[in-house]
C-alpha cells in the first residue's frame, strides 16, 4: 500500500506542476461559474416554473455533459500515454510494483484532481444557503453522484491511455468511448422490446445524475458505476500487462 501511495504523490506532483493542470482549472471555474450564473438568473425569471438550481447544476443541462466529456480525457490522456512515449513506462513495469499498483495509482491521482475541480463549487452551495434553506440531503447525494461518475469516466480515460503512446490520440479514444457509455441511455426510447428498453434505462447516466440530484440513492445506479469503473481499470491493467510482455 505505501507503494502504490507513493505513486500517487508521483502523479499529483506531476498534475499540479503541470501548466495544462491549471488551464484546465481555470476554464473548469469559469464555465461552472458562468453556468451557475445562468441557471441563477433563468430560475429567477417570474415566467420559470420553480426548481431546485442545483438539480440543474448537478447534471441537469447539457453544459455539465459536454464539459466532463471534454475534461476528462484531458486529465486522463497523459496518464500512461506520456509514460510510454517517453520510455519511462518500462522503467516503471520493471520497478517492484504490481500492473495493478500502476493502474490504481494513476485512477486515484486523476481522481483526486478531478474531485478538487470540483470543491470551489460548494461555493455555490454556500451562496444558495445564505438566501434559502437548502435540504442538504440532494446535496450530498448529487456530489455523490458527480464523484460516482466521475470515477466512471475516469477509469475509462485511464484504459485508454494504456492503449497508445498519444496523448491526443488516448483523448480523442476516451472522449469517442465516454460519448457512446453516455448515448447508449438516450437511446432508451428508440429500442423495441421491454428487456432491451429496460437495460438502456438502466444506463441512462443522465437519469442517474437526476435520480442524485433529487436526493434519491439508487443502489442500481452506484453499482453500475462501480462495476464500470472496475472493468476498466481491469483492462488497463490487463492492458499494461500486455505491453510489458513485448
Amino acid at each position: 500500500m505505501r507503494k502504490t501511495w507513493a505513486l500517487v504523490w508521483r502523479e499529483l506532483i506531476a498534475y499540479f506542476s503541470s501548466p495544462l493542470a491549471y488551464v484546465v482549472m481555470t476554464a473548469f471555474l469559469f464555465i461552472n461559474g458562468y453556468v451557475f450564473w445562468l441557471i441563477v438568473a433563468y430560475l429567477n425569471d417570474p415566467r420559470t416554473q420553480a426548481m431546485a438550481p442545483l438539480k440543474l447544476l448537478f447534471g441537469g443541462t447539457i453544459f455539465f455533459w459536454l464539459f466532463v466529456l471534454f475534461v476528462v480525457p484531458v486529465i486522463t490522456m497523459r496518464l500512461l500515454a506520456e509514460e510510454r512515449r517517453s520510455g519511462t513506462l518500462e522503467v516503471l513495469l520493471t520497478a517492484p510494483v504490481s500492473e495493478t499498483q500502476v493502474v490504481i495509482a494513476k485512477f486515484l491521482s486523476a481522481f483526486a484532481f478531478y474531485v478538487v475541480l470540483w470543491l470551489p463549487t460548494l461555493a455555490y452551495v454556500a451562496i444558495l444557503a445564505s438566501y434559502s434553506k437548502l435540504d442538504w440531503g440532494p446535496v450530498a447525494a448529487g456530489y455523490l453522484g458527480i464523484a460516482l461518475l466521475g470515477g466512471l469516466f475516469l477509469s475509462i480515460g485511464l484504459f485508454t491511455s494504456a492503449l497508445v503512446r498519444n496523448q491526443i490520440l488516448a483523448a480523442i479514444l476516451a472522449f469517442a468511448l465516454l460519448v457512446v457509455v453516455f448515448s447508449l441511455g438516450l437511446v432508451e426510447n428508440l429500442a423495441t422490446g421491454e428487456t432491451l428498453k429496460g437495460m438502456l434505462g438502466y444506463m441512462n447516466l443522465w437519469n442517474h445524475m437526476d435520480d442524485y440530484a433529487r436526493g434519491i440513492l439508487d443502489t442500481r445506479h452506484v453499482v453500475y458505476s462501480l462495476s464500470l469503473c472496475g472493468l476498466f481499470l481491469f483492462l488497463a491493467t490487463k492492458a499494461l500487462e500486455a505491453s510489458k510482455g513485448r
